[in-house]
């Protein structure tokens, strides 16, 4: 394979990587911004019966639950980024010699 079909290869996997971050950037703040509210006025209504202290602590742990799952899942995705790049490293590259 030669460089450049290699540093083409490479710029797809950041484009792709890259586009799935965003995304997920995405859905966190989307979620950030709808779990708290609907579990809020769910729990208003339905669970705590007009008590909008705890409606609010239902709220706020909703979003702490987001939070909490975003950085999770960033941390999961850094682990296996930095795993890979060893692993094709660790392959001896061809030379021109064993061709």
């Amino acid at each position: 394979m030669s460089t450049s079909e290699q540093a083409a290869i490479g710029k797809l996997n950041t484009n792709t990587a890259s586009n799935g971050t965003l995304f997920k950037l995405v859905i966190f703040s989307l979620s950030l911004g709808i779990v708290p509210l609907t579990s809020y006025y769910g729990s208003l209504h339905y669970l705590w019966n007009g008590n909008s202290t705890f409606a609010a602590i239902t709220a706020v742990v909703a979003a702490n639950i987001v939070l909490i799952a975003y950085i999770i899942l960033s941390i999961l995705e850094d682990k296996q980024s930095s795993i890979s790049p060893t692993r094709i490293s660790a392959q001896a590259p061809e030379s021109k010699k064993e061709r």
